[in-house]
């Protein structure tokens, strides 16, 4: 009986969010809304003009500095086994190595958007 309650309520629960995000949002477009968002060029125009390969860096940037903080996902389980002192070693490392790429990034201008 308790796991047909937990069930009946998680459903009704969920139900329930579903339908206030339907009737929730605003749907009144502006000027904003419908502007280009962090695309660095109008999405309704035509595709061969030339785009900022400025865009494309930084995003590039981003993904790379993101899936290095990736690899420390792990660190919280890590620190548990009998040799954290090794863990810590290459938490540092990864750290280091994602610093000194972003202060060369930085001062190569990588990371400006205007000139």
């Amino acid at each position: 009986m308790n796991l047909m309650a937990m069930l009946t309520i998680t459903t009704l629960i969920s139900t329930i969010l579903i339908l206030i995000s339907f009737w929730l949002p605003q749907m009144s477009p502006d000027m904003e809304k419908l502007s280009p968002y962090e695309c660095g060029f109008d999405p309704l125009g035509s595709a061969r003009l030339p785009f900022s390969i400025r865009f494309f860096l930084v995003a590039i940037l981003f993904l790379l500095f993101d899936l290095e903080i990736a690899l420390l996902l792990p660190t919280p389980w890590a620190t548990n086994l009998p040799h954290p002192t090794t863990t810590i070693m290459w938490v540092y490392a990864i750290i280091s190595l994602l610093a000194l790429g972003l202060i060369y990034e930085w001062m190569q201008g990588g990371l400006d958007w205007a000139e």
